[in-house]
């Protein structure tokens, strides 16, 4: 999978594509930007939220359990001295659920794709094409 990151003169409007989406990524007006789009932190916690949820409907689903809604609230915290970031999620979840089947979700919640990519270490590389 390739996701491209275009900007061109508009200062911080970058669009951001798949094969078949495009969203919009930029910097609030305070510090230049024309607040388009989200910034790209917020991009990163939005993947988080938004991958649990799917994962939380996809096995919720598969259960036949009634929940009728989930909602993932992410703040991401970056400590520049400590050189390492936090993300807290609070989960919100709805539909005549037992407790059990509630505390099964957090569980799952957990298990997530994109969670259990950022908890393990990452490996960068960049190069410049010409």
């Amino acid at each position: 999978m390739t996701v491209t990151a275009r900007i061109e003169q508009t200062p911080y409007e970058t669009h951001i594509s798949t094969d078949t989406q495009v969203i919009v990524c930029d910097e609030p007006a305070e510090v230049g930007g024309g607040d388009k789009g989200m910034k790209p932190g917020d991009l990163l916690a939005a993947s988080l939220g938004a991958c649990t949820v799917i994962t939380l409907r996809m096995y919720a689903d598969r259960k036949g359990w009634p929940m009728t809604s989930a909602v993932a609230h992410v703040d991401l915290e970056n400590d520049p001295l400590t050189q390492r970031a936090k993300m807290h999620m609070r989960l919100i979840i709805n539909g005549n659920l037992t407790e059990e089947q509630r505390e099964r979700l957090l569980e799952i919640a957990d298990r997530c794709p994109v969670h259990r990519i950022l908890e393990n270490p990452i490996d960068f590389s960049t190069t410049l094409v010409r």
